[in-house]
């Protein structure tokens, strides 16, 4: 009878079980037994020929006895698996190397740009990124109805604020706060709602210079700029003036720099002209130094801002601005560690 089967295979099982003394041994024996193929899984086979009567409990018993040897077999397992304190280690693997974190192509630029600016005698000035229209606007002498104050280039907030669109108000903020001399630059993010493309971000950096005393002219503001290009891309680098319109300086400029990626020949990143545009420049307009108090007759002054992120893209080497903001470890890896 089945059952008289089942009583025999569970008496012999413990007893191979308890002879196996190896993990192989233990593993044949489980095989033997469970397997597919295995002398329960035959045991299952032969239910069709048991009476219907005995049926119900015949199967019953099998399954009983599939359970037990299942549970004996990973008890038995368990008991001849080697004994181990603590985690597995593969000591032939060769050591993981610790990461050590790196500063950000930003960080470095604008590291090396107010090293320079300081060793011309400039100091850091820093002001609120939440600005209000009267100091990003108004008291840079730009009237209501000029395009840069339009809600399709400047984000604005409730109650008279806005997300600032350069560093300019902070020489306000300082001019307000002292007499010339002064000499700052005020870097920082700004913001403005541009369609990002490969030179082109919602959310980019600047800084902006202002140098104001007695006897300024628009040869120092080229000198002071012909000397930090050089000093930041080398000897041979050279700057043009192009003659533009901001409302808060006069006579304005644009500087472009010659473009590193083809030589000044032209290509892609430079729109085929060989110069990279930097940002603008000019002499501080006579209305921005009288509405701070400042005696325009005694004083005169220049102010620049130039774009960090295109600052860094020629001083790495990169053609497309986007890198510089989607976080990529693999491609922030490739600059200096911190310390």
């Amino acid at each position: 009878m089945i059952q008289e089967r089942i009583t025999e295979t569970r008496a012999l099982a413990a007893r191979e079980f308890e002879a196996a003394t190896t993990l192989a041994e233990a593993e044949a024996v489980k095989l033997t037994y469970l397997s597919r193929k295995g002398v329960v899984a035959e045991l299952f086979k032969l239910m069709p020929q048991v009476d219907a009567a005995e049926r119900p409990r015949s199967g019953q018993l099998l399954n009983e006895l599939k359970t037990e040897l299942e549970a004996l077999a990973e008890r038995r397992l368990a008991e001849l698996r080697p004994k181990v304190s603590g985690p597995l280690v593969d000591v032939t693997l060769p050591g993981r190397k610790p990461f050590v974190g790196t500063y950000h192509p930003l960080t470095i630029v604008m590291r090396e740009i107010i090293e320079i600016f300081r060793s011309m005698g400039f100091r850091v000035a820093d002001g609120p990124e939440i600005e209000l229209v009267r100091y990003n606007f108004d008291m840079l002498n730009t009237p209501p109805w000029h395009p840069s104050r339009d809600e399709s280039d400047t984000m604005y907030l409730p109650n008279g604020f806005v997300v600032r669109t350069e560093t300019s108000p902070v020489q306000i903020r300082v001019m307000e706060s002292q007499q010339p001399p002064v000499r700052i630059i005020s870097p920082g993010r700004v913001y403005r709602r541009d369609r990002p493309d490969a030179t082109h971000s919602p959310m980019f950096h600047q800084v902006e210079g202002l140098y104001v005393d007695e006897g300024v002219t628009m040869a120092d503001l080229k000198g002071t700029l012909l000397h930090f290009y050089r000093t930041l891309f080398g000897a041979q680098t050279q700057i043009r003036f192009r003659p533009h319109f901001f409302p808060f300086t006069e006579p304005s400029a644009e500087v472009d720099v010659t473009c590193n990626f083809c030589g000044g020949k032209g290509c892609r990143v430079c729109k085929q002209t060989g110069w990279l545009e930097m940002g603008g420049s000019g002499m501080v307009d006579p209305n921005v130094l009288a509405g701070v108090g400042y005696d325009t007759e005694k004083y005169t002054g220049y102010a620049f801002g130039l774009g960090i992120d295109r600052i860094a893209m020629r001083r790495f080497g990169l053609d497309n601005i986007r890198l510089l903001f989607e976080s990529d470890v693999r491609f922030l890896r490739q600059f200096p560690a911190a310390c």
